[in-house]
């Protein structure tokens, strides 16, 4: 019986394209979208330092500008990167009915910065009992320990917990520790998978 729900936030509760931020800090930097898209791609150990909480904000802004060439300051610089997101309402109030009847653990990797962000835009999505995030644990998923720290804040075993995720990868890292879980994507009916688990909401 499952009794637990995790889930991830981007592109299952919110959406999030980068290309966003992409094209607008290509006003403040001499390369193109697409160059920008490719040295964020080279260099993405940068994000994920900055998910995992190894460097800070400041450090983040500092490198990213550095490796961009771009003339842009702290605070437009963050105001650009994190304003990616939109609301996918159906999976929220998929989330909302679950949450009569299961426990809800929200695990994302994510920094502190875009997180902030997220609760003061899409207050509606802090429905959750637990977060498990990749900045304040130190691991990002697919390692097994940021797992384990969801199962740790759900109070279940891993047979009791369902995991939803975007990406096949996270899915089958969690399927190791025995967590079901199911792969989230654009034709997804989520409600029709979680009923033929057995859920009920």
């Amino acid at each position: 019986m499952i009794r637990c729900v995790i889930s991830d936030l981007g592109k299952v509760i919110i959406f999030f394209d980068n290309n966003i931020f992409f094209e607008k800090i290509a006003d403040y930097s001499p390369y193109s979208t697409e160059e920008i898209r490719e040295l964020a791609l080279a260099h993405f150990d940068l994000v994920e330092f900055f998910d995992k909480g190894e460097i800070s904000p400041q450090d983040f802004h500092a490198r990213v500008i550095k490796k961009l060439e771009a003339r842009i300051d702290y605070d437009t610089f963050f105001t650009i990167y994190n304003d990616v997101f939109s609301l996918n309402p159906p999976v929220l109030q998929i989330m909302q009915r679950l949450k009569k009847n299961y426990r809800l653990v929200v695990l994302s990797n994510t920094d502190t910065m875009r997180f902030g962000f997220i609760k003061k835009r899409f207050p509606e999505i802090l429905i959750f009992d637990e977060y498990v995030l990749s900045f304040e644990v130190g691991f990002m998923k697919p390692h097994p320990r940021i797992y384990k720290e969801a199962l740790k804040k759900a109070g279940f075993p891993a047979k009791e917990c369902l995991f939803i995720d975007d990406r096949e990868e996270n899915i089958e890292a969690a399927a190791k520790l025995g967590i079901k879980g199911i792969h989230m994507e654009p034709q997804t009916d989520l409600e029709a998978l979680l009923k033929e688990e057995g859920l009920s909401f």
